[in-house]
Formats: C-alpha cells, sequence, structure tokens
C-alpha cells in the first residue's frame, strides 16, 4: 500500500487522537520542570527495553518524535562509542512511537522491515528524529491496514549521520484474524 496516498476526510490536524496520544496528554497536568522525567518514566514502563538503555523520549507529537541515548558503559561497544544495538533501538523506537502517535486504536503496529547501514564511527551522545507526512498520517488514521517507509535521521555529538536507516511499519487490525 502507497503511503502517499490521501483521501478526503479528516486531515491529521482533525483527527481524533489516539490512545497513545491521549496518555501522553494526561502528562500535561504534570507541573512544567517535572514532565520529561514523568514522560521517561510512563515510556519506559510501557517498552522496558529502553529503560535499559537508558533512551530520553526528548519530544513526542503525532508528526514528529526525537529521542536519545547517552553514552554511558550500559550501551557501550569495545571501542566505548554507542553499540549498533542501542543505535539501532535508538532509531526503531523513534519510528515506533511516531506510528505509534497516528494508528487508529483499532490497530496494531508492528515493525515490518528494517535496513541499517553504519557508516562511521559515533562521537558522544546520539538523537534520532522520526517524522511522517501528512499523508502518511491520514492514510494510517482512514484505513485499517497498511505500511509506510518512516523517515528517521540519528546524528552524534558531532552533529555527523553515523547510521543511515529504512524502516518499514506496518498496521493491522488489533482484533482477531478473520478466515
Amino acid at each position: 500500500m502507497s503511503s502517499t496516498a490521501h483521501t478526503a476526510g479528516s486531515t491529521p490536524e482533525q483527527a481524533k487522537p489516539n490512545r497513545l496520544v491521549r496518555s501522553l496528554r494526561q502528562l500535561d497536568q504534570v507541573p512544567r520542570f517535572a514532565r520529561a522525567w514523568a514522560r521517561n518514566v510512563v515510556l519506559r514502563r510501557a517498552v522496558p527495553f529502553t529503560g535499559t538503555a537508558g533512551l530520553q523520549y526528548v519530544e513526542m507529537a503525532p508528526h514528529r518524535v526525537e529521542i536519545a541515548i547517552a553514552n554511558e558503559r550500559r550501551v557501550q561497544n569495545h571501542i566505548h562509542g554507542v553499540h549498533a544495538a542501542a543505535m539501532t533501538l535508538l532509531a526503531e523506537t523513534a519510528t515506533g512511537m511516531v506510528v505509534g502517535m497516528n494508528v487508529r486504536d483499532d490497530c496494531l503496529p508492528l515493525a515490518k522491515e528494517l535496513k541499517v547501514s553504519f557508516k562511521k564511527r559515533t562521537q558522544g551522545a546520539m538523537r534520532a528524529v522520526a517524522v511522517l507526512t501528512d499523508a502518511q498520517r491520514a492514510l494510517m488514521q482512514q484505513t485499517d491496514k497498511g505500511e509506510v517507509t518512516v523517515a528517521v535521521h540519528v546524528s552524534d555529538e558531532s552533529g555527523a549521520q553515523p547510521i543511515e536507516c529504512e524502516f518499514i511499519w506496518a498496521w493491522i487490525p488489533s482484533g482477531p484474524r478473520k478466515n
């Protein structure tokens, strides 16, 4: 299914927020100084492996998600950079969260395919920024099954892009399969 299809109806801005977005909006009641901490606690409990790696949920919006990881011992490789698996987790989590903020409540997001090319040695902490177009968001909100290629930019402290990634995410109805 094409990720550029756009049908008439509600635009992403007019669409009803899904369960994940509604849950994150509840954090608006937390005092501003503690919101980032509370968001990290909530999301790390929902996806425990992200807590193990120490991912920081920097920005969570339906069109853009930014996640960071510090270059700490628990995620380092043998040359003291962020480990390949941790870099992949960073990019996968950013793309998965942006998809998760857009699929309908009656659908389940699934990682379908990933390609990661390691281009150069990393320097320091890393960030991943995943974005969806309005057409991709509309497609997710208007169909109960499909797939999109999610753009993600992963950079290190020097501003370089040490890895290049391509993630394809699918969504399917969350109810029982019909034969």
